[in-house]
């Protein structure tokens, strides 16, 4: 996958292809934030990801600010959405997450709080343009 980029998915068994595809640009220490509107998919694409490593109860970390995950490697899933102040992240430790480099970090809603997230990471926006139909932009940060 050569970034930035931008792939279109129009279907639940198109958007596991690509988060597939993505996993294979992954590795331990890798942060991953998604962004895009209520219902655009990103907690979908994070257990796909998870499900080929060998987690199979992903789900959203609304509202206990994070998830662990063991499988294949380990996983942590933040979702900032409900977060009010910054320092809420700083109290559960978000940098020690961050700094963990045997683990991959996946970050929903990372738009919200800019300001702490590591200037190495991917980032993925998606768009719901249709049912269906979801637009996906990659870009990675270095």
């Amino acid at each position: 996958m050569d970034f930035p980029c931008e792939r279109i998915s129009n279907s639940e068994e198109e958007t596991r292809q690509l988060a597939l595809e993505f996993l294979t640009e992954l590795k331990s220490g890798d942060v991953v934030v998604l962004n895009g509107e209520l219902g655009t998919g990103k907690t979908f694409f994070i257990k796909k990801i998870t499900e080929a490593l060998g987690i199979h109860n992903a789900n959203s970390p609304t509202f206990a600010l994070v998830n662990e995950y063991e499988g294949d490697l380990r996983i942590y899933h933040f979702d900032f959405y409900r977060i009010n102040k910054e320092a809420e992240l700083h109290d559960i430790g978000l940098e020690d997450y961050l700094a963990d480099n045997e683990a991959i970090t996946f970050i929903e809603w990372g738009e919200l709080f800019q300001n702490v997230l590591p200037k190495k990471r991917f980032e993925i926006k998606i768009e719901a343009t249709g049912n269906e139909q979801r637009k996906f932009r990659f870009f990675k940060f270095s």
